[in-house]
Order: structure tokens, then C-alpha cells, then sequence
């Protein structure tokens, strides 16, 4: 089964506080966990994102669009990135989550993929 992982840190208190030798050592973990989950059959896809305040959010409320430069959300941790990955279950998943290097700054939070049926007729 899929689960998806979203990882969620406080940039300021974490990556910004780091010493360039520690946000590169941070890299490295991470890109070899990437590997380590891969070589297990565990990693889909693994993305960082970037800063909240490059975003842009999108609404369409009565046919109409209007879209919202970020950041959106007053809280200290923001999405920062997420693993999708394979698991026989959820707590697979979640002993997987907790081996993601980000976890030692943040949150990471796992939810199991949700599979859209296939309709052969329109809803009504």
C-alpha cells in the first residue's frame, strides 16, 4: 500500500539556525536514506519543496478563480516536503517515517493513499 509521508519543520528554528556544514551533512542523510528506501522497495518519490513563501494558493469559489500569493498558514511548522512511499501497512509506514532525517527538527505526517474508485456512470 501507498502512504505518503509530508514532512512539516519550522525553516527558521531548523535549516536557517544550521551551519552551512550542517545543512550539508542534513543533504547527505537524507539523499541516503532516499537510497536506503529505494534499495528496500520502499521509496516512490521523494521531493523537498520550496519556501511557503513561493507559493501561490489557488481557490474556485462560483466559477470564479482567484489565487493568493504565500505564505498562508500562522503556524511555525510549514510542509516542507514529502516521501511517497510502500508499505505493508501503517506501522510500516510510520517505522519508516521515523527513520526520514527531517523528523529529528519536525513532524512527519503519514497518511495512507486514498484509491479513487472508477465510475462507469455520472453521480445522479
Amino acid at each position: 500500500m501507498r502512504y505518503i509521508c509530508l514532512v512539516h519543520f519550522d525553516v527558521q528554528a531548523t535549516i536557517a539556525a544550521m551551519s552551512p556544514a550542517e545543512q550539508r551533512q542534513l543533504d547527505i542523510d537524507s539523499l541516503a536514506y532516499d537510497e536506503e528506501l529505494k534499495a528496500n522497495g520502499n521509496l516512490v518519490v521523494a521531493e523537498a519543496l520550496q519556501p511557503p513563501e513561493n507559493a501561490v494558493l489557488v481557490r474556485v469559489r462560483n466559477g470564479a478563480m482567484s489565487a493568493t500569493d504565500g505564505p498562508f498558514i500562522e503556524t511555525k511548522e510549514q510542509l516542507a516536503g514529502f516521501v511517497l512511499i510502500e508499505a505493508r501497512d501503517l506501522n510500516d509506514a510510520v517505522r519508516i517515517a521515523a527513520g526520514i532525517p527531517l523528523a529529528k527538527y519536525g513532524t512527519i505526517e503519514v497518511r495512507a493513499m486514498y484509491e479513487i474508485p472508477q465510475h462507469e456512470q455520472p453521480a445522479g
